[in-house]
């Protein structure tokens, strides 16, 4: 176990997206060193670096990782990697007796995913699959007072991308469902305390460039519960006015709205109307405490102060109604979970 007298040490697998927001939280934390940055693009790692002042932090190649992790001084790695290297880094960082804190997916298939969970269970240390969305303060505050609510009948989320991913990633997304309705899969069931039964989706790719990918940008989700409350999720991968994101609960007793949030709140009432500032403009910005409460959790489980909070039933079954509804969007039909 880690002590909580001194700073954890911290090793990250892979700067782009997600990597390099890590990096900053990582940087700015009192109770955190970066040691170590797996990344292949050295130059890119070192402007990055030098940027947040980690000059005692090394750079080594994906090939060098088992120096890194055969550093005691390192206590977790984060792997932000692209999704076919997660298995690999995950398990080799395990196997080295490091908590592993994971971008999803922890790896592409059931099999290998149960592999890295049972490879935490036999070494002792924490794995986190990462859907922050669960840490956003906000969200957090609902699912709370939830029970306020009475019965709930009905979850609707609302997450409309922005800006348009590039094409790059795009390819090494997953797809919209495994990339993007993930994290509205898993805050609908967190919320209902329960995973569906059956599953339904439509969508289409309005943009060409996703359309030769096989792929689609706007989906219309929804998911039948065992309870009789159905979610309803409207997923699009490029909205031009901010980055929409929306949760409504509805119960016998009520309703709890989500709003969008917005750098500034000010609101303008004049002689032509009521106006407001845009909203944010990308993940990065709109779940910026999202990513550093996450962190915090983990930090928490890495010393032992309280236990993962997202389960390993819960990685793999988002998984698995993510690929139910994938599956529902190409034959036009609904389909049962295979839990």
């Amino acid at each position: 176990m880690a002590s909580s007298e001194r700073k954890l040490g911290v090793g990250i697998c892979g700067l782009g997206r997600a990597g390099s927001i890590h990096l900053d939280n990582v940087a700015k934390s009192f109770d955190l060193q970066l040691l170590y940055v797996v990344e292949f693009r050295t130059e890119h790692a070192q402007t990055l670096l030098t940027k947040y002042h980690q000059d005692q932090c090394e750079i080594v190649s994906p090939s060098d990782m088992d120096k890194m992790l055969s550093d005691e001084r390192v206590d977790f790695v984060m792997v932000c990697t692209p999704t076919n290297l997660h298995e690999e880094q995950v398990l080799k960082s395990l196997n080295a007796g490091k908590g592993v804190f994971c971008e999803k997916p922890i790896a592409a298939t059931e099999e290998a995913t149960l592999n890295c969970y049972k490879a935490a269970e036999s070494n002792g240390k924490p794995l986190f699959c990462s859907f922050n969305r669960r840490y956003d303060p906000s969200l957090r505050k609902l699912y709370n007072e939830r029970s306020e609510l009475g019965q709930i009948q009905m979850v609707k989320m609302c997450a409309r991308d922005s800006p348009f991913p590039p094409i790059e990633y795009l390819k090494i997304s997953g797809g919209v469902f495994h990339d993007c309705l993930v994290h509205d899969i898993d805050a609908a069931c967190w919320i209902l305390g329960e995973f569906p039964k059956r599953v339904y989706a439509a969508a289409h790719a309005h943009n060409d460039a996703i359309k030769e990918m096989g792929d689609v940008d706007t989906v219309a989700a929804i998911l039948k519960f065992e309870s009789g409350a159905l979610a309803i999720i409207d997923t699009s991968r490029d909205s031009r006015y901010g980055y929409d994101q929306r949760c409504e609960v509805f119960g016998t007793n009520g309703m709890f709205l989500n709003q969008n949030q917005r750098p500034s709140n000010m609101i303008k009432e004049e002689l032509n109307g009521q106006s407001m500032g845009r909203m944010y403009n990308s993940f990065a910005d709109r779940y910026e405490l999202s990513y550093i409460q996450a962190l915090q959790h983990f930090c928490r489980a890495v010393k032992g102060e309280e236990s993962i909070e997202i389960s390993k039933e819960s990685t793999i079954n988002v998984s698995k109604i993510a690929t139910a509804l994938e599956e529902s969007c190409k034959k036009g039909c609904e389909i049962e979970v295979p839990y």
